[in-house]
């Protein structure tokens, strides 16, 4: 639903705000501040009301929710001293005193108010081995291929990262999967094999009853999700790209794979004391943040995989190429890559949409590597995939 107030719009379906048409970008804790005061406009919300629903009870320090409050004053236009959008009640709480309305053609749909944990089932691939996986939303099947070591179990109980399974579920059958088990090489190290993640897809849309469904690949996703599409191009209407590359970085500029400084970063540090070594990991991916994003994306990675899984996983994803696929695949393609991806540059994605026949690249003007809900480009990205996925081609 759209929430109209002082010059502002909140889409709380969307997870977006503008001001005077132009996106915001707020981190998850502000967005659901100003979404819990426009629920309540000229209500009283009490210190406890935004514990219990922005930080989910947790213990938090007066300066946190200070700088929390200070940024939605900010996102909004407003500051402490005019307060002309969200007032304070001196020892009470916060009052939003901008009249507040949404339109009578929004139908009500559902609101991201705290993730969920995902409800999942398990299936053997053609290995033998566990695969887990999760369908949720109504509408048109869709199948989402994540890089390999991601785990869609925890990603749910993460704001930033909920929210964009959210998206797609409100609007498609969406199925998602993790390979949890690996087969070992000959040295016992662990095995990626992206043929046997194009394996993996099938089972999964077998296992969701897909028969003919988009795919939609997330950066290293993006290698099985091709060698699916070629394979089986009776079952793939649609392709979209997000963050992908036609070759690993080893590949593409010629160097060892222990070259690669965050190679080296997982080999020492993985699942050391330090906490923050896979925050440090995602920052290379996205530097503009949101730090609670990147926070979560890393412990995501790091409690989920082992130092000696992520380290073939890294080398699978260096020296990856897809050149001579390319060509093969039929399907309309929809490719959306960021102008100042510092990890997959941009000619990645100029490289892809040369090489598919039936495919278009969106670049879009971030730094991340692939859009989130509440980034200023979300509604550029969330706009042109549900042109691209309604389209008659």
């Amino acid at each position: 639903m759209e929430f109209r107030f002082a010059n502002c719009v909140l889409d709380d379906a969307r997870m977006s705000l503008t001001r005077d048409d132009i996106a915001v970008a707020v981190e998850p804790r502000v967005f659901d501040l100003i979404h819990l005061l426009v629920r309540k406009p000229g209500e009283l919300v009490t210190r406890d009301q935004m514990i219990d629903e922005v930080w989910e009870g947790r213990i938090v320090s007066d300066s946190a929710i200070s700088a929390c409050i200070a940024s939605a004053r900010k996102a909004v236009g407003d500051d402490g001293k005019a307060q002309s959008v969200i007032q304070t009640v001196a020892r009470r709480g916060l009052k939003l005193v901008a009249r507040v309305s949404t339109p009578l053609s929004d139908a009500p749909r559902p609101m991201h108010t705290k993730a969920t944990s995902a409800r999942v089932r398990y299936i053997k691939g053609r290995d033998g081995r566990s695969i887990s996986v999760a369908v949720g939303g109504d509408g048109p099947p869709l199948l989402r291929v994540d890089p390999p070591g991601w785990d869609i179990e925890t990603e749910m109980s993460s704001r930033g990262w909920g929210a964009a399974t959210e998206a797609l579920e409100r609007h498609y059958r969406t199925a998602r999967f993790t390979r949890r088990e690996f087969d070992q090489d000959n040295n016992g190290a662990p095995k990626i094999d992206f043929d046997e993640m194009a394996g993996d897809i099938g089972a999964v849309a077998d296992a969701a009853g897909f028969e003919r469904f988009t795919l939609v690949a997330q950066s290293g996703g993006s290698h099985g999700a091709l060698r699916f599409a070629v394979r089986h191009p009776d079952r793939v209407a649609r392709l979209v790209i997000l963050g992908g590359y036609v070759e690993g970085r080893s590949t593409r500029s010629g160097t060892e794979l222990e070259s690669d400084s965050l190679r080296r970063l997982i080999s020492e540090s993985w699942r050391a004391e330090v906490d923050g070594i896979g925050a440090a990991f995602m920052m290379a991916y996205f530097p503009e943040g949101p730090l609670d994003v990147i926070v979560d994306g890393g412990r995501i990675f790091q409690n989920f995989m082992t130092k000696e899984t992520e380290l073939a996983i890294r080398d699978a994803l260096n020296s990856v190429d897809n050149r001579v696929l390319l060509p093969l695949v039929k399907c309309p393609t929809l490719i959306v890559h960021a102008r100042n991806d510092a990890v997959h540059p941009v000619s990645e994605g100029r490289k892809l949409a040369a090489g598919i026949p039936k495919s278009e690249l969106l670049v879009l003007e971030t730094a991340n590597h692939i859009p989130l809900p509440g980034s200023p480009v979300w509604d550029t990205y969330w706009s042109a995939l549900q042109e691209f996925l309604n389209e008659n081609h």
